[in-house]
């Protein structure tokens, strides 16, 4: 199956696809760290900058899964809570691409403060945007520790499914081998004092199923609590370094991810 990632961060999807087998076919994100983290790792996609600028036409009927952690900033509880009327609500952008696109599934994420909100406002509009373009949508709040992280990190996933109501061609869905896509060969690659080692992320889809056993439950803890790999720490300069920290801090949980695309892909073998 074809992946696409907006929002795409350090690439929290994008690896759960690569654990599932699928081929990531672009990912987008404004921050160039983010975008030099995934264009390291998945060099065969195309990255884009810029949402707002940016034509996905070109991707129309070729995507199965199209996923994105719209800006959660408007509605964290650790911000002032704007909302729609924050610069950074950019859920009409994801509904744009989402139209030029027109994927199979659609996955939304976003923090639980979403759904409280000026009493829902984003929350319903986002369900009220999708089954107007023809989806059926589901909404979980997921925590971190439903796949056995040692924190709990809720999170407000939408599931999108392509009804075809609106006029979408249905792609035949691709049968998936056996094997998962050979895995890159470890080697590291030094880029303007970041050091990036493929072997960190390679080596996750070998293991993630059980990524929390035996993890240390005090401190000091690291990125690792939140399922990622932790190569992203080996940063020669501060600037990267504050940088991953950053990322780390925006990024999904990858293993919640993988078993949501493991549901979709299930799903899709059965139409």
């Amino acid at each position: 199956m074809n992946h696409g990632s907006l929002f795409s961060g350090i690439g929290g999807f994008d690896l759960a696809a690569e654990w599932m087998g699928w081929e990531n076919k672009f990912h987008c994100d404004i921050n160039p760290f983010s975008r030099q983290l995934c264009k390291f790792y998945w060099p065969n996609a195309e990255s884009y900058e810029n949402i707002k600028t940016t034509d996905f036409t070109i991707w129309r009927g070729e995507i199965d899964v199209l996923s994105g952690g719209f800006p959660c900033q408007p509605f964290s509880h650790a911000g002032k809570r704007l909302g729609k009327e924050d610069d950074r609500h950019l859920w009409p952008e994801m509904l744009r691409a989402i139209r030029e696109i027109r994927p199979r599934y659609v996955v939304g994420e976003n923090v639980r403060g979403i759904v409280s909100w000026s009493n829902g406002l984003v929350f319903e509009e986002v369900f009220t945007d999708l089954e107007g373009e023809g989806y059926e949508v589901q909404a979980f709040v997921l925590p971190a520790v439903g796949v056995n992280a040692p924190h709990k990190r809720d999170r407000v996933y939408f599931v999108a499914k392509d009804t075809g109501r609106n006029g979408c061609i249905q792609r035949k869905p691709q049968q998936e081998g056996a094997e998962v896509r050979q895995q890159r060969d470890a080697s590291t690659r030094s880029t303007d004092g970041l050091h990036l080692q493929k072997g960190s992320f390679a080596k996750r889809a070998r293991g993630h199923k059980n990524y929390w056993e035996k993890f240390p439950t005090q401190s000091p803890i690291c990125s690792g609590d939140d399922g990622l790999p932790t190569g992203l720490d080996d940063t020669a300069f501060s600037k990267w370094r504050k940088q991953s920290i950053m990322g780390y801090g925006n990024a999904i949980v990858p293993q919640i991810a993988y078993r949501l695309f493991d549901t979709i892909q299930a799903d899709s073998l059965s139409l």
